[in-house]
């Protein structure tokens, strides 16, 4: 599950970071600001993927930060582009099934137990 979400966040980081520079290079449809902001966001993302991957703490937690400056900057270019709530409603749907399998996927311990520690038997020697 893990691998599955940290596939999608990164997925959905280099498409947002991508879209952005693109759009840069053809002739800014957007804001110079709202266009670095989506590329700032989508690198975030793709680097707090690894994180989640690794299960190192607090990446979950970053992904979710980066995913929601994502959706703020979508709610922008809704309003400028014209493309209405559809985009942001998928968006937004599969960045909750990402988060979800992540935090599934922390959930589930896949490290090996530990090996139980034979007892002493208090005597000493000498």
């Amino acid at each position: 599950m893990l691998t599955a979400a940290a596939l999608g966040m990164f997925a959905y980081g280099i498409y947002s970071a991508g879209w952005a520079a693109i759009d840069l290079v053809r002739g800014a449809r957007l804001e110079l600001w709202a266009e670095l902001g989506l590329i700032v966001f989508g690198v975030l993302l793709s680097l707090a993927a690894a994180f989640v991957r690794v299960r190192l703490p607090g990446g979950l937690a970053f992904a979710v930060g980066a995913m929601l400056g994502l959706q703020a900057l979508a709610v922008h270019d809704a309003v400028h582009l014209g493309t209405g709530v559809g985009p942001q409603l998928v968006a937004g749907i599969f960045s909750l099934v990402v988060v979800g399998l992540g935090y599934a996927g922390s959930l589930t311990d896949a490290r090996p137990a530990p090996a139980p520690r034979e007892h002493d038997s208090g005597r000493t020697t000498t």
